[in-house]
Order: C-alpha cells, then sequence, then structure tokens
C-alpha cells in the first residue's frame, strides 16, 4: 500500500493529491487515533472482496491474484498496476503481511465500496478507501485511495 517513495493519491471523482510528507503526517495522524470499535459492516462482503481480504490475512499471494481477473487493474497511490503478473508483484511487496479491519462497505451495481484500516507490516496505519469493480465473480479494477 505505502511505499516509501509514495507521492500522489487518487481521490474517487476529484484531484485530492498528498505529497510525501503530507502523506507520512497523515498516517502518522491516523495511527495516533483509538482504534475502531469492532462493529460488523452492513451484511456481508462481496465474494471476491472477501477472498481479497482472507488473502492478505492468510498471507497468499497466489489466492490474492485469484480474487482479480487476469487483465485487473489496481489503482494504488497514483500508480496502475496491471494483470496478474504486477499484481502478484505488488501484493507480495506491498500488501501481505499486513493487516486489514474492515470498518464499513457500500455494496453498488457491478462492485463494493469498502472503508478499511490497513496496518502495512502490521504496525502503524491509516484508513483508506478500496473500490472494487467485479465482473464475473473476480476483482476486474480495484481504486484504492487513503479516506
Amino acid at each position: 500500500m505505502i511505499a516509501a517513495g509514495a507521492v500522489a493519491v487518487l481521490a474517487v471523482g476529484g484531484g485530492v493529491t498528498l505529497a510525501a510528507g503530507d502523506q507520512r503526517q497523515a498516517v502518522t495522524a491516523d495511527a495516533a487515533r483509538p482504534a475502531p470499535s469492532p462493529t460488523a459492516p452492513r451484511g456481508p462482503l462481496d465474494p471476491a472482496a472477501q477472498r481479497y481480504f482472507d488473502a492478505v490475512a492468510d498471507e497468499d499471494v497466489d489466492a490474492l491474484v485469484d480474487a482479480f481477473s487476469p487483465d485487473a487493474v489496481v489503482v494504488d497511490v497514483g500508480r496502475e498496476i496491471r494483470g496478474h503478473a504486477e499484481i502478484r508483484r505488488w501484493a507480495r511487496n506491498e500488501v501481505v503481511g499486513g493487516v486489514y479491519t474492515v470498518l464499513d462497505q457500500t455494496p453498488r451495481q457491478g462492485g463494493t465500496t469498502i472503508l478499511v484500516r490497513f496496518q502495512p507490516g502490521g504496525a502503524g496505519g491509516f484508513r483508506a478507501t478500496y473500490s472494487f469493480d467485479i465482473t464475473g465473480g473476480l476483482i476486474v479494477r480495484a481504486d484504492l485511495q487513503y479516506a
């Protein structure tokens, strides 16, 4: 999720951009907040989204990749990651080993939008909004943005 050289964040419908220093302040500020109460999100997650989060929890890169269509696109911190090979590399280096807490979700036609708290490497953390477009039971596009 957060790479050491991360520079920008794209927000849904807009041009929210954080410089690297601002991004570190946002992460630090969120890390200082109390942990969210363990409330259940509205209804069960879409099965493809659930497979994504289960794969991260299980530290299973192959299962995470299998949640995506072969030509899927992940937009993360302004970068486009395309296809299984790139998603596998991204997941191994930046996602697997982290801890997610699903805070809320909003199912929508063709996908779901999920508010999460992500703790890379299981420490610190920040809130993010994940918008998954899902077709045929697979994630075809994932837009990951800071909340």
